[in-house]
């Protein structure tokens, strides 16, 4: 049986737990379903969404995967940092940015966060892959967004960049290094 395995995508941790279901490292829960307009709710949510990323970090730390840096404007709605992964022994390093949804209606539904997850994206990588939107944004659609709906309240930044970010990174970047798309900065000098 394969359950209680460590498993390594890339040099992103994931661990299989005893129902043999792929699951990011101890990760916070956010309790508080409140977004950018809640008010105090809000301060809590972001409270327990900083708790979330900087048990994430340590955690990397710790285990000598540190993959992202991040950081929030001051009310918490404007996301940006620094993503790497390596490959092939050479690291490649992309700016992140995101804005979380605050309200608004996306083909006739009303979208906010923590209902909605945050769009990711990579502005440098912008029309290199077809596994992205206009913007940079990457394509989350089929894989991450159901686990979000089945997990909302309780799934936050923390999680977007370890069940989002995270794959799309260990996949993509090799892919688009193999076809040309991208060439580590040693290279393109």
């Amino acid at each position: 049986m394969v359950c209680g395995l460590l498993l390594y995508i890339n040099s992103h941790l994931l661990y299989k737990n005893a129902t043999c279901r792929v699951i990011p490292p101890p990760l916070h829960l956010s309790q508080v379903k409140a977004g950018p307009r809640d008010g105090d709710d809000w301060i809590k949510r972001m409270k327990e969404e900083y708790t979330a990323l900087i048990a994430y970090q340590k955690f990397n730390k710790e285990a000598g995967n540190e993959w992202f840096t991040i950081e929030s404007n001051k009310t918490g709605t404007r996301w940006t940092g620094k993503v790497w992964t390596y490959h092939e022994q050479l690291r490649y390093e992309f700016d992140l940015e995101f804005d979380l949804p605050v309200r608004g209606y996306q083909f006739g539904i009303l979208v906010a966060y923590p209902g909605t997850p945050p769009e990711l994206a990579l502005p440098e990588l912008d029309g290199k892959t077809e596994k992205m939107y206009r913007g940079g944004k990457i394509c989350l659609d089929s894989h991450f967004r159901p686990l979000w709906a089945r997990n909302v309240p309780h799934f936050g930044i923390a999680h977007a960049m370890a069940l989002g970010m995270g794959p799309w990174l260990a996949v993509e970047i090799p892919s688009l290094v193999a076809l040309g798309r991208i060439k580590h900065a040693d290279d393109a000098k």
